[in-house]
């Protein structure tokens, strides 16, 4: 269980975060709203990439405000940014086997990583000897970041707008590599999203607006109050006509 007590966050004298209070024990959860509401600063505060100027984080009761990032992760958090870091030299295989670590060794490490590949919708033969380079298209190396998080099998696992920068065709494929990633996981996933197909899919939805938590309950519930914000008059039925943040279709 993830909460949140009294996070504050600000910058420059820009306050992006306002007295964030939550508590987080469903296994799939969306963050939504409007450009510069403080989502990637919500996520990047619980990974440990940013401080807080007040508050306290607890991971399954444990006070985890003042750990690094390592010491994060050494305790169960995953973080996949909006654009997946390439590594030079290091294939496929590399990252997957490292990611998935904890003992796996020679050929059960190569079994596993094969493994995850297929549950992205990856085909291990054609992509575990791939170089982590330019030749990846940016929905190949999405799919791969989303392995490597499935490969690691954290408590937390946090995705920054996955859907950002790639295309129709790789956006369709996305939503149901999240869709089996819920049905297999064991851990709690986070993740910001615009998409209305992610957000369905979603326990509960967070609504940020103004670096404060405007709603956070099930989706349908936030879905209106999006609606409304959006457009008062039309309402639910109009959501993705007016929606600032649309679905590609």
């Amino acid at each position: 269980m993830l909460k949140l007590e009294n996070i504050s966050f600000a910058t420059d004298d820009k306050e992006i975060l306002r007295d964030i209070n939550l508590t987080i024990d469903d296994r799939f959860v969306a963050i939504t709203g409007p450009n510069g509401s403080g989502k990637s600063t919500l996520l990047k505060v619980i990974m440990g990439l940013v401080q807080p100027i007040s508050g306290r984080i607890y991971l399954d009761g444990e006070d985890i405000t003042d750990l690094s990032i390592s010491e994060r992760a050494n305790r169960g958090i995953s973080f996949a940014f909006q654009q997946p870091i390439r590594f030079k030299g290091l294939k496929v295989r590399d990252l997957l086997e490292l990611a998935g670590g904890r003992g796996k060794k020679g050929n059960e490490g190569f079994v596993h990583a094969c493994k995850v590949l297929g549950e992205v919708g990856l085909c291990a033969k054609d992509y575990i000897d791939r170089e982590l380079d330019d030749t990846l298209s940016g929905g190949e190396m999405k799919r791969i970041e989303i392995a490597m998080a499935a490969a690691r099998g954290t408590k937390l696992t946090l995705f920054d707008e996955p859907e950002a920068g790639i295309d129709l065709w790789s956006f369709q494929s996305l939503i149901h590599v999240f869709e089996r990633l819920y049905q297999k996981t064991s851990g709690t996933i986070i993740i910001i999203s615009h998409q209305e197909r992610i957000l369905n899919i979603a326990d509960k939805i967070i609504y940020l607006k103004d670096g404060m938590i405007s709603e956070y309950a099930e989706g349908k519930k936030v879905l209106d109050q999006l609606a409304l914000d959006i457009n008062p008059v039309a309402g639910t039925d109009n959501l993705l006509g007016d929606i600032a943040w649309k679905e590609v279709r």
